[in-house]
C-alpha cells in the first residue's frame, strides 16, 4: 500500500515521517520511499544532496517528490559561511575546514573537459561565492581581488542583470579567490561596501541538489521545488553529464514547475552516464574528441541504449536561469523526451568560462525529442541540437535577446522546426541537412554551411538502432510559409538566399550526379543537395531563393517587430494585402517528403502523419493559412499578444 512521507524543518530523522511526525531531511524520506509513494516537503531551506534510493515501476506507479504547498521549498548545494576576517581594504578571508566538503571540494576542482576552450591558463573552479543570493566572479589571483577591473557586458544584458552582478558605481567586479590545502580551504573575497558577517554569504559545497548516484531509477517525479547553488562541472557529450537536477541514465522522469538557478554549469541533465566515456580526449589526447563521441554512441548501443531503457522524460513548466553552461543538457539519455513551457534565460552570460557546449538547451542525439512552447531569452545561445536530431521537433517557441537563437549541427533529418519566433539579430545557424522549417518568423540573419570532415550517425525511424554514418552535405531542407525580416549587417544572409545554386528536386539532383561524372563519394561532395522553398514572405530587405516559385517581397513600409510591455510581449505588424495572397496550404508529412540520406518521413514520434494545422498560440488555421507563426495576422496593422 502506498505511503505519504512528510519532511519539515521542525521534524527529525528519527520520526516516523508522517504528517504529525515528519522527517527533517528529504534524504531520509528518499531512503524509505518506494514505487507508489509520495514525499511531501514543507516550507523551508534544505541544504542537502538528495540521492533517491529507489525508482518507480511505470508511469502509473511512480515515486513523487512534491512540495506541500505551504511555502517556498529550497534545496541548496551551498552552505552559509560566517566568521569572515578583514585582511585589507574591503577584502575578507574565510578559512574552511575541508571536512565540510567530504570527498568533493569544489575549490580544489577546476572546471575542465572536452571542448572547453577558455580560460586555459587559470581555470575557474566548480565552487562559487554568493552574497545575498548573488554570485560573485572568480579572480585568477589574490591581487585581482584587491584591484578589481571593469567588466565587459554582453550586448543583451539588461540593467537589472548588471545590478545583480556588480556592486559599485564603477561597475568593477566583486571577486573571490581560493587556496585549497590538505586540511583547509581559504577563500578571499571583496564584497564592496557590504560586511559579509552582517549579510548572507554562501559557498558551493555539493555538486548536485537532486541526482541519484545509482543509474536506472525510473519513473520519479520532482515537482515545485527551488534548487540553487550547485557545484556542477562541465558537461560535454563525451563526459559523465551531471546536473544540479537529473535522472542519471533512467527512464520516465517528470521534472515540472521548479525554479532552478545558479548551477555552476548545468541545471538539468538528461544526459550520458560514465561507462561510455568521460572526457577521454582531455585526459589522453590520443584521438579527436569527435572520435571519442562517436565511440560513446556505439558503446551506449552496446549497453542497451534504447527507448525501453532510457529517456522519455517530461521537463515542463520550469524556470531556469543564471547557469554557466546550460539550462538543460543531454546526450543519449534525452531520447524520446518532451521539453515544454519552460522559461530559460541568462545561460552562459556570466562569461567566466567558454566552450562549445553552451546553450539554454543543448542536446545531442535528441531522437524524437519534442521541444515546444518554451520562452528562451538572454542566453549565449538559445537552443543547440547537435548530432542525431532525428525525429526532433522544435515548435511554438519564443526566442529573443540571445547572441544566437537556434543552432543545429551535423545531423541529417528528418527534423521539423515550425511556428517559432526567432527574434534575435542572429537567428539560426544551420550546419545540418534534412530540416523542415515551416511557419516561422525569422527576424535575424542565418548562417548555413556543410560539414564534410565529420561523419555522424543516423538511425532507423523512431529508434536508437544505428543505420549508418555520413558527412553533412548541407541543404536538403524545406522552407515553407515563413516570414523573414531583413537587417543591417552587411554580408549576412537574411532569408533563403544562402540556398542559391541548389537544385529543386531529387530528379535534378540525380541528373547533376550523372553530369558530374557519376563517381562515388567525391561526386556527392561536389553537388549541392536539393532545396525545397516556397510561399515565403520577405520583408525589409530579406532576400529569397531565386528559384522559389511563389514568394512575396514586402514594401518599404511593411514591418514586423516584437514589443515588450508590462503585461507581456506583443507582435506588431503592418503588412500589405499581397502577403496574404500566396497559394499556401497545410504542410503535411506527404508535402515534406523524405530527406535524401535517412529516407525517413517527417512524422510524429508514434509514426502518425504530421499536419501543421495550428499556429504558435494553438489556434486552428484555415486550409489556406497565413505565412508565419500567427494565424491572426491580417492585412494592414496587427497587434497580437504572444507571451505573458
Amino acid at each position: 500500500m502506498s505511503k505519504i512521507y512528510h519532511v519539515a524543518k521542525d521534524g527529525s530523522d528519527r520520526n516516523q515521517g508522517d504528517e504529525r511526525q515528519p522527517f527533517l531531511t528529504i534524504q531520509r524520506a528518499a531512503d524509505e520511499a518506494v514505487a507508489g509513494d509520495t514525499i511531501l516537503v514543507h516550507a523551508g531551506e534544505y541544504r542537502e544532496w538528495v540521492k533517491p534510493r529507489y525508482g518507480g515501476l511505470d508511469d502509473n506507479c511512480r515515486i513523487i517528490y512534491r512540495t506541500a504547498g505551504d511555502g517556498r521549498v529550497v534545496i541548496k548545494g551551498s552552505e552559509q559561511i560566517c566568521g569572515w576576517e578583514p585582511v585589507g581594504d574591503q577584502i575578507w578571508k574565510a578559512t574552511i575546514d575541508n571536512t565540510l566538503f567530504g570527498d568533493y571540494n569544489p575549490y580544489a576542482t577546476e572546471i575542465s573537459g572536452d571542448w572547453l576552450v577558455d580560460p586555459r591558463e587559470s581555470l575557474v573552479h566548480t565552487g562559487d561565492v554568493y552574497i545575498n543570493g548573488v554570485s560573485l566572479f572568480e579572480a585568477p589571483d589574490l591581487e585581482s581581488v584587491r584591484h578589481p577591473v571593469r567588466r565587459e557586458y554582453s550586448p543583451y544584458e539588461t540593467w537589472e542583470m548588471r545590478k545583480e552582478l556588480v556592486w559599485n558605481a564603477e561597475d568593477s567586479l566583486m571577486q573571490w579567490y581560493c587556496e585549497a590545502g590538505v586540511d583547509t580551504t581559504t577563500i578571499y573575497a571583496g564584497f564592496g561596501d557590504l560586511d559579509p558577517n552582517q549579510e548572507l554569504v554562501e559557498i558551493n559545497v555539493r555538486p548536485c541538489c537532486f541526482y541519484p548516484e545509482k543509474r536506472g531509477l525510473d519513473y520519479i517525479t520532482v515537482s515545485g521545488f527551488e534548487m540553487a547553488q550547485a557545484a556542477t562541472d562541465w558537461a560535454p557529450p563525451t563526459a559523465y553529464q551531471v546536473g544540479m537536477l537529473g535522472p542519471n541514465w533512467a527512464k520516465g522522469w517528470i521534472i515540472e514547475n521548479n525554479i532552478l538557478h545558479d548551477s555552476k554549469c548545468s541545471a538539468i541533465s538528461l544526459g550520458k552516464e560514465d561507462t561510455t566515456g568521460d572526457n577521454e580526449f582531455t585526459k589522453f589526447h590520443k584521438k579527436p574528441g569527435y572520435q571519442y563521441q562517436m565511440e560513446s554512441v556505439f558503446r551506449a548501443a552496446d549497453i542497451g541504449w534504447s527507448k525501453e531503457q532510457t529517456g522519455s522524460h517530461i521537463v515542463r513548466g520550469n524556470t531556469i536561469y543564471q547557469c554557466g553552461q546550460t539550462g538543460i543538457v543531454g546526450h543519449l539519455g534525452c531520447i524520446f523526451s518532451e521539453i515544454y513551457e519552460n522559461e530559460i534565460y541568462y545561460i552562459g552570460t556570466k562569461h567566466e568560462f567558454y566552450g562549445h557546449e553552451i546553450a539554454g538547451i543543448k542536446l545531442h542525439a535528441a531522437i524524437d525529442v519534442q521541444i515546444h512552447d518554451n520562452h528562451i531569452h538572454h542566453c549565449s545561445l538559445g537552443t543547440w541540437l547537435d548530432w542525431q536530431a532525428q525525429g526532433t521537433r522544435v515548435s511554438g517557441n519564443l526566442f529573443h535577446h540571445n547572441d544566437r537563437d537556434f543552432m543545429i549541427e551535423v545531423t541529417h533529418g528528418p527534423y521539423l522546426v515550425d511556428n517559432n519566433i526567432f527574434a534575435s539579430p542572429f537567428s539560426i545557424v544551420n550546419a545540418a541537412q534534412g530540416g523542415a522549417y515551416v511557419h516561422n518568423l525569422v527576424m535575424g540573419f542565418m548562417s548555413h554551411y556543410p560539414v564534410l570532415n565529420r561523419s555522424t550517425p543516423y538511425h532507423f525511424p523512431h529508434s536508437t538502432k544505428l543505420l549508418g554514418t555520413v558527412p553533412t552535405y548541407g541543404s536538403d531542407d524545406r522552407w515553407y510559409q515563413n516570414i523573414f525580416v531583413g537587417g543591417k549587417e552587411e554580408g549576412r544572409c537574411y532569408g533563403t538566399c544562402s540556398y542559391e545554386g541548389a537544385v529543386v528536386s531529387m530528379e535534378e539532383y540525380v541528373q547533376r550526379y550523372w553530369e558530374a561524372g557519376a563517381a562515388d563519394i567525391e561526386t556527392y561532395e561536389s553537388i549541392r543537395q536539393p532545396a525545397y522553398i516556397d510561399n515565403n514572405v520577405y520583408l525589409q530587405g530579406a532576400a529569397g531563393f531565386t528559384r522559389e516559385e511563389h514568394a512575396w517581397k514586402g514594401r518599404d513600409r511593411d514591418i514586423v517587430r516584437l514589443k515588450e510591455e508590462e503585461d507581456g510581449i506583443y507582435l506588431e505588424a503592418e503588412l500589405g494585402e499581397e502577403a496574404f495572397s500566396l497559394p499556401t496550404a497545410y504542410i503535411t508529412t506527404k508535402v515534406l517528403g523524405r530527406p535524401r540520406i535517412t529516407e525517413a518521413a517527417y512524422e510524429n514520434p508514434d509514426g502518425t502523419p504530421v499536419v501543421i494545422c495550428r499556429d504558435m498560440l494553438g489556434r486552428e488555421r484555415p486550409t489556406a493559412p497565413v505565412p508565419g507563426p500567427l494565424q491572426d495576422l491580417k492585412p494592414g496593422k496587427s497587434r497580437i499578444r504572444i507571451h505573458g
